[in-house]
């Protein structure tokens, strides 16, 4: 090996090395964790990013599989962003492994005690230090999405709002509750929520004078978001409803 060749792999070694350290740097740190919901106690998985200024917060909730993986990817994702994101688990740690359990665990759970858990992460949210509790935001995919415009029916001092395929309001006096600007990905094939509900659910937001943003993509299904979704996972859509959700989130809430 030539005195160039060696200095050049030294020089490579050099910069690889230092970009890793400024990738670990500005990672987020995630972990798993508890927060309290009145005398009981909330799981969740959280993602906060490096520094020490505060920062905006988003509250990520889960589909009817469960706080799985890709939920948690989602999440750390979110952190990147320089947002503190808290996913809640609904489900007490189960986490589905079909569709019958998936089933199973959401016809189990109580839109009380779903309700009482998103308002308690977003006081917990707000009570931390390193958060600005003016401006904490919601996502969520499949019930989640359903369950994040639930949260902001109930929390009048929610920042944003991104509902991904979820299911929608459809009394104008439930509507006439959501004071936050919203965010809307939508499939076109989807057989549950469909496109019609979506245009109602706009066309009453903006009869009210509410911020909304809906995109209903051609070709899309219900949960095309997620790749474990094999026969409805659209990756071109998938990329730009997230693009979509980071931007307004950044837009709404810093």
């Amino acid at each position: 090996m030539t005195p160039r060749i060696k200095s050049s792999l030294m020089l490579c070694v050099v910069v690889l090395i230092a970009s890793a350290c400024l990738f670990a740097a500005d990672a987020p740190k995630t972990e798993s964790m508890q927060f309290p919901a009145g005398k009981e106690m909330v799981g969740g998985f959280i993602a906060e990013p490096a520094g020490p200024a505060r920062h905006s917060a988003v509250i990520v909730l889960h589909g009817w599989r469960g706080l799985d993986d890709w939920v948690k990817d989602q999440t750390e994702k979110l952190g990147e962003q320089g947002f503190v994101a808290l996913a809640v688990d609904l489900y007490g740690g189960h986490v589905a492994t079909d569709s019958n359990s998936a089933l199973d665990l959401r016809s189990g759970l109580k839109d009380d005690i779903a309700i009482r858990d998103m308002l308690a992460a977003f006081d917990y949210l707000g009570a931390r230090k390193d958060v600005d509790h003016d401006h904490i935001g919601v996502i969520g995919w499949d019930m989640g999405g359903g369950y994040a415009l639930r949260l902001a029916m109930y929390q009048p001092r929610l920042g944003a709002c991104v509902v991904n395929y979820g299911t929608l309001p459809t009394d104008p006096n439930d509507v006439q509750q959501i004071l936050a600007p919203v965010l809307g990905n939508f499939g076109a094939l989807d057989r549950g929520v469909l496109p019609s509900d979506v245009n109602s659910f706009e066309k009453t937001m903006k009869g009210l004078s509410r911020r909304v943003d809906i995109k209903i993509y051609d070709g899309a299904g219900h949960g095309f978001e997620n790749p474990d979704n094999k026969d409805t996972y659209q990756p071109e859509a998938a990329a730009d409803a997230w693009s979509r959700s980071v931007a307004f989130l950044s837009r709404t809430l810093k």
